[in-house]
């Protein structure tokens, strides 16, 4: 068997939606092992701690061993060449995201150009979802149980106890 091939599917994750899964689970199609990389971003104000979203995300993918969960602050690609890394996975949900994504896989090549950028495109019935619609839909009561992992419902209900399940 050749070399393994890993990829970092980088983000904050507050939390993990269902979107991300599918973009996780088509990256296994493709590469050996993923590396859910929770981004440490301290300018950031997230809902969740990175612990409670660490945890939402290995309960998430109970077990699965091509599935790493692991945190990191710094820059993206001395983490990936630290994980051995041939590819940083970005998830696409539409045309507005590209501009920004384009630029930091331009960034990114210039500072490792041995770890490739890989786009997927988020599947249809995922494009209008992400972390910060379904924690809004959340905190005033909406029912999210269909876009998020049972684990994240059950965290989000914590914090918004009004939320429907």
């Amino acid at each position: 068997m050749g070399k393994k091939k890993t990829a970092i599917y980088p983000g904050s994750f507050d939390p993990l939606t269902n979107g991300h899964i599918d973009i996780i689970e088509r990256a296994l199609d493709i590469f050996d092992e993923v590396v859910i990389a929770v981004l440490h971003n301290p300018s950031k104000k997230a809902l969740f701690t990175m612990e409670e979203r660490v945890a939402m995300i290995r309960e998430s993918f109970n077990g699965e061993r091509s599935v790493i969960v692991d945190s990191f602050g710094g820059l993206l690609v001395d983490y990936a060449k630290m994980r051995k890394a041939v590819a940083i996975i970005r998830g696409m949900r539409a045309v507005s995201d590209f501009e920004n994504e384009f630029q930091m896989a331009l960034m990114n090549r210039k500072l490792n150009k041995e770890v490739q950028s890989v786009f997927l495109m988020t599947g249809f019935r995922w494009i209008f979802t992400s972390s910060s619609i379904i924690k809004e839909a959340a905190q005033f009561g909406g029912d999210i149980s269909d876009m998020v992992p049972e684990a994240v419902k059950l965290k989000l209900m914590e914090k918004y106890p009004k939320m429907r399940s």
